[in-house]
């Protein structure tokens, strides 16, 4: 339940699988206590009594559990010394955000340089096009131009979609496909073209930012610079504002003001001439019911005429016509095409796609790495955008929500059991999945992700349920009269074939999930691998630590039982229990400042 209150990018993923968990479990509780026996009424027959020895690998468990009872505190620090050598191996895993899936879609940002008309960019792709198609795995390509696949207008920007056969047709995976495009498109000149995911993110994204705007264009070009000559990348590029030629007109304010012209007017002929006047200002034409505002503007090839735009005329205070080189410097020059801020700084963003292997954890790492070794202008600095934020959002919000978890599970056994030890007894065998699940990873090549956590919540609920078998099972036995290591002996025997039962068909029904059947399998191959090997592993450890682990926590139980009895005493003892009905008052009793006068029923003689 507390999956289901994540908050952020990652709550958006983990909200639905909460909410459906929890529903899920509580209406198979009504099916286990309500349709379950109805049909086992009906339907189970007698069968003779099975061995009670059970068959050859239940005497051997048998006869490993009665040997790890007798060093029990060994057998505390050797489950100890296992969950130290998984954390540690969690360490030497990679680390990823989203799994890298097979839509049979790749989507392409194309950018041409400044200045480029919509013209332009139709030519450069349908080159894209052209080179694209001879992939034999191409499907269909779509390309929209004037807009990259975030929705920013610009024409020279363009979003190319390229459909590739099904995943079932063809023996070339997605990421493959995406470096085998890279070549392609990268011969095509005065072109820079990248892969977003479906998120409209690159695979690595980091904000530079700073206030000084050419500080931070030189801090963009010397990590960019950097990253293209480390391997792992590829697609390096920098979305800092770039420049483009502009013409600029900068005011003689001395010359303007002899003349009497203010630098309004002077604002007002340029924009006038180049864009036309606002619309309050636009004569009108009439055209039936409707005004169409008619906007006039000088030519568009005068507009890079330095000549016509000298010749511009404006009227000066005193009613003469004076043209605009007289109080003003007309020159070409260079300026940011846009300016990006975030949190009131410049930014710039770097982006880079990685290669089959190289998991984002690693990237990240290798990126850290390079800026480190760089000299960036003093002011600069570098943030975790995209995947790489969201990445360290998933991690805190499954610490929190697993935290959360544990502390209300740990609140219920407490209720449930009447006693504080036993809860913890079942909560260590939590660790000993994380073995499973490490190994598993390592073995399949897969990095720890966020389908990976929704995963590890779901062996917090099944490897929870073992051990609640056998100790509730242990607990029921001391209570009839049997001694410790034989309730222990017989929580084993009895509850070890459920116990595997539900793990065998745990994992069975996780195996086409593992194989990443179907389009977009590979988002939930990482979920089934990690439970699987959880699963396996803290299902053979559970049936051996936590007989141990019940043992100690009891010896401890009592330690502190009697410890306690020294400071409070012990419990009061009654009579027998012969009179359990309340006594009537003798004598006055006092309630409220009145007293009260009280006297004992008359007990009427017994009978014949």
């Amino acid at each position: 339940a507390p999956v289901s209150f994540m908050s952020g990018i990652a709550g958006q993923y983990f909200k639905q699988f909460g909410l459906v968990v929890a529903a899920a479990v509580l209406f198979s509780l009504l099916v286990a206590r309500l349709i379950t026996p109805m049909m086992a009424a009906y339907l189970m027959r007698p069968v003779p009594p099975a061995d009670h020895e059970g068959g050859l690998v239940m005497r051997a468990y048998v006869r490993v559990l009665k040997a790890t009872l007798r060093v029990r505190y060994l057998t505390l620090v050797a489950g100890l010394v296992l969950f130290g050598a998984s954390i540690y191996a969690t360490s030497k895993l990679p680390t990823g955000f989203i799994p890298d899936e097979d839509t049979s879609r790749v989507v392409i940002s194309a950018e041409l340089p400044t200045g480029s008309k919509l013209e332009t960019t139709r030519k450069v792709t349908d080159s894209i096009v052209a080179a694209i198609r001879t992939q034999p795995e191409v499907k269909s390509v779509f390309v929209l131009g004037g807009t990259s696949p975030t929705g920013q207008l610009e024409v020279r920007r363009a979003a190319v979609t390229v459909v590739l056969q099904p995943k079932s047709e063809r023996t070339v995976t997605q990421k493959q496909m995406k470096s085998i495009l890279a070549e392609k498109v990268a011969n095509i000149p005065d072109l820079r073209a990248w892969f977003v995911n479906e998120r409209g993110e690159r695979e690595l994204s980091f904000s530079i930012l700073s206030r000084d705007g050419e500080a931070l264009a030189t801090a963009a070009s010397q990590i960019e610079s950097a990253l293209r000559t480390q391997p792992g990348f590829f697609n390096v590029a920098s979305r800092a504002a770039m420049d483009r030629p502009e013409i600029r007109v900068v005011p003689k304010l001395d010359r303007a003001s002899n003349l009497g012209v203010s630098p309004d007017q002077i604002a007002e002929t340029v924009r006038v001439a180049t864009l036309g006047d606002v619309g309050a200002n636009l004569a009108k034409f009439t055209a039936g019911d409707r005004l169409v505002p008619i906007r006039v503007q000088i030519e568009e090839s005068a507009r890079a005429d330095m000549q016509r735009l000298e010749t511009l005329r404006m009227t000066s205070s005193s009613g003469k016509a004076i043209p605009l080189s007289a109080v003003a410097d007309i020159s070409f020059g260079r300026g940011p095409s846009s300016i990006d801020r975030f949190d009131r700084e410049r930014r710039a963003e770097i982006g880079a796609d990685l290669v089959k292997g190289f998991a984002l954890g690693t990237a990240r790492e290798k990126f850290d790495e390079t800026v480190k070794e760089l000299q960036l202008p003093r002011g600069v600095r570098v943030q975790a955008t995209g995947d790489a934020e969201i990445q360290d959002e998933v991690a805190s919000g499954f610490i929190t929500a697993m935290g959360t978890g544990l502390m209300i599970v740990l609140g219920l056994l407490i209720l449930l059991f009447g006693s504080v030890f036993q809860p913890i007894t079942i909560l260590l065998s939590l660790p000993l999945s994380f073995g499973g699940v490490v190994a598993a990873l390592l073995a399949t090549n897969n990095p720890v992700s966020m389908p990976v956590y929704i995963g590890l919540l779901m062996l917090m609920g099944i490897v929870t349920k073992n051990a609640i078998m056998l100790v509730d099972f242990a607990v029921e036995e001391e209570a009839r009269g049997t001694d410790r290591i034989t309730a222990l002996l017989e929580a084993g025997r009895k509850r070890a074939r459920p116990i595997v039962m539900t793990t065998i068909a745990m994992a069975a029904g996780m195996l086409p999930s593992a194989y990443a059947v179907g389009e977009g399998g590979e988002f939930r191959a990482p979920m089934a691998i990690a439970v699987i090997g959880g699963l396996l592993v803290s299902t053979v450890l559970s049936l051996v630590f936590v007989p141990s682990f019940y043992t100690v926590m009891d010896d401890l139980s009592r330690l502190t039982s009697w410890i306690i009895g020294h400071f409070v005493g012990a419990a009061d003892e009654d009579d027998g229990g012969e009179d359990l009905e309340p006594r009537p008052a003798q004598g006055p009793v006092r309630i409220s400042g009145k007293e009260l006068h009280s006297t004992p029923p008359k007990v009427p003689p017994p009978g014949p």
